[in-house]
């Protein structure tokens, strides 16, 4: 109990200055823990999602009865989903207009590109905030430290007798800064470093399945070609 009070009176007696320093970095904690829960559950989604789609997709279902599927979903399209209803939509438009296979080809793989890029856009999204938290959080703490022992040095030359217990306390609440920080520095770094491993992962599985998708609807433009 005294060590609470001893850490709160700490703070309570620090410098202007540093108490600001110490509300940022316990903003930049809070903002980073939020980011952390809120990107772990939307990219445990992704990767769900992706799995569950690529197996109903690679099970032999009709590809006009999984797209009419894809569209009567009421909730928002995300992942694979959204990268194969860009595709098949942009496919129906070619080949009602009688475009030749190669211009079709083309034009559904412009359109999927488009909609991965968007996606990784989406599963990229705040991750940059993560990052930023975790290269300036040290060195706002560290601020933070300089100038709270700066003002204890100054004050100990201010007096004819000096001893450590003058400058403990001065020493101690700059510390904080330091401490306050790195706490807000390395959750956020490991975050971002595990995330963003996550991204390229997901990334990498909607660009295969682009490429595999075009592929299929290259030859299905070639079969009907041929048939007509």
């Amino acid at each position: 109990m005294e060590a609470e009070m001893s850490l709160f009176s700490l703070v309570t007696r620090a410098s202007l200055l540093v108490q600001i320093v110490m509300l940022i970095l316990l903003s930049a904690s809070v903002l980073s823990w939020v980011i952390i829960v809120l990107k772990y559950k939307v990219l445990k989604l992704a990767r769900e999602e992706a799995i569950r789609f690529e197996d109903q997709f690679w099970s032999g279902i009709n590809l006009s009865d999984l797209y009419q599927q894809v569209k009567r979903k009421t909730e928002e399209r995300r992942g694979i989903a959204k990268i194969f209803e860009a595709g098949f939509t942009e496919f129906i438009r070619t080949h009602k207009n009688k475009a030749n296979p190669e211009m079709m080809l083309a034009s559904v793989q412009r359109s999927m590109k488009v909609a991965v890029a968007r996606e990784e856009d989406f599963l990229d999204s705040h991750l940059s905030m993560l990052a930023t938290i975790g290269s300036i959080s040290p060195y706002i703490g560290l601020f933070g430290t300089v100038w709270g022992i700066m003002r204890s040095f100054i004050a100990l030359g201010a007096v004819e007798h000096a001893s450590l217990a003058m400058v403990a306390p001065g020493i101690a609440e700059a510390l904080i800064a330091t401490a306050m920080g790195l706490f807000a520095a390395i959750p956020a770094v490991i975050a971002y470093n595990r995330y963003a491993e996550r991204v390229d992962r997901l990334s990498s599985t909607y660009e295969n399945f682009a490429e595999e998708f075009a592929t299929i609807l290259q030859r299905q433009s070639n079969i009907t070609d041929e048939t007509t």
